[in-house]
């Protein structure tokens, strides 16, 4: 029987993660809303007011996001996080990566983990990294879909 898959924040991005391969990461995107007054784009996605102080406002259109940027900053999460994150723990704890990545067109920072394997020792400020789907938490009937940053490949 086929597990039920949910983005673990419905509208965030696209799709489910439901396809695998590389046609699914090809098409995965952060999505975004952007004013249609003053072209500020905005992730987390914004769906009812402009952010921005100094526009009156207009309609917020969503918008894919740029698929790669560059290294901001990133660490290493050391600690089991609190509730509400899901962590069973009689599992033995992993530390995980975090990464901050400057999209290439919006030209904002945006907050994600990095895909299992990636360390803190794989990355540098201003490496390029993608984003790809992921999953957060599964269990016998539902996987909770995500997004990753992975360096790009640079063979």
């Amino acid at each position: 029987m086929a597990r039920t898959r949910i983005p673990v924040v419905s509208g965030w991005f696209t799709g489910d993660g439901d396809t695998a391969g590389e046609d699914a990461e090809r098409s995965f995107r952060l999505l975004g809303t952007r004013c249609a007054a003053c072209s500020s784009v905005f992730f987390p996605r914004e769906d009812s007011a402009c952010r921005n102080p100094g526009c009156r406002g207009g309609e917020l259109v969503e918008v894919p996001l740029s698929r790669s940027g560059r290294v901001w900053s990133y660490t290493d999460g050391r600690y089991r996080p609190p509730a509400p994150y899901v962590s069973d723990p009689a599992v033995e704890w992993r530390p995980y990566t975090l990464v901050a990545v400057e999209l290439e067109a919006e030209r904002m920072v945006v907050l994600g983990q990095a895909a299992p394997g990636v360390t803190v020792a794989d990355l540098a400020v201003g490496m390029e990294v993608e984003v790809v789907p992921g999953i957060l938490n599964e269990d016998e009937q539902t996987v909770w879909t995500t997004w990753w940053w992975r360096p790009v490949d640079t063979r």
